[in-house]
C-alpha cells in the first residue's frame, strides 16, 4: 500500500484548503497516480501557532509505477503548483503532499519512510485509521488503529460533515 497525506490551511488557486485537496487528488490522477481510497477531510489546528488558520487534512491510498523519490518529486511539483511556497518549517500553506509508506519500505536515502513523524500527528493518524485500521507501521509493526489508541492527545482533529 503507498498512502499519502494532504494539508493546506491557506487559499489557494484551487480555493479553499478544502478544494485544494479536491483539486491535488485530480491533479495526481491527470499526471497517472491512480487514487484508490480517500479517508473523509479533517479540520485541525495549525501547529505550531493555533493562532493561524486550521488545516484541512485528509490521507490516501494510491496506485503507481513511480519509484519513491520520482513520487515524492510528482508531490512536490503539484504543491509548486498550488503555490506551495517552502520557507520556514511549519508555516502555514496552499497545499502539503507527504509521502508516508511505499509498500512498507524502510529507507533514508533522498526520501525517508515510512514518515519518521506521522505517528505522533493525530492529523495523519486518524484519517489513516479511517481508510486501513489494519496498516502495519513498517518499523513497529503496529496497526494504524493501535498507534491512534496510543496518542494522548488527538490535537483537536474534528471530521469535517
Amino acid at each position: 500500500m503507498i498512502l499519502i497525506a494532504l494539508g493546506a490551511n491557506m487559499p489557494g488557486s484551487a480555493g479553499s484548503p478544502a478544494a485544494a485537496l479536491s483539486a491535488a487528488l485530480e491533479r495526481l490522477e491527470e499526471r497517472g497516480i491512480k487514487i484508490l481510497i480517500v479517508s473523509s477531510f479533517y479540520e485541525s489546528p495549525a501547529w505550531p501557532d493555533p493562532a493561524e488558520p486550521a488545516f484541512i487534512n485528509a490521507v490516501a491510498a494510491i496506485k503507481t509505477a513511480l519509484a519513491p523519490i520520482a513520487l515524492l518529486a510528482l508531490l512536490h511539483n503539484v504543491e509548486a503548483e498550488f503555490g506551495r511556497r517552502r520557507s520556514l518549517p511549519n508555516a502555514p500553506r496552499t497545499l502539503d503532499l507527504d509521502l508516508l509508506d511505499y509498500e512498507g519500505l524502510v529507507m533514508d536515502d533522498g526520501v525517508t519512510l515510512p514518515h519518521p513523524r506521522m505517528t505522533v500527528r493525530g492529523f495523519v493518524l486518524i484519517p489513516l485509521a479511517e481508510i486501513a485500521p489494519g496498516w502495519r507501521h513498517p518499523v513497529t509493526g503496529l496497526a494504524a488503529a493501535q498507534l491512534l489508541a496510543g496518542l494522548p492527545d488527538r490535537d483537536g482533529v474534528k471530521k469535517l460533515a
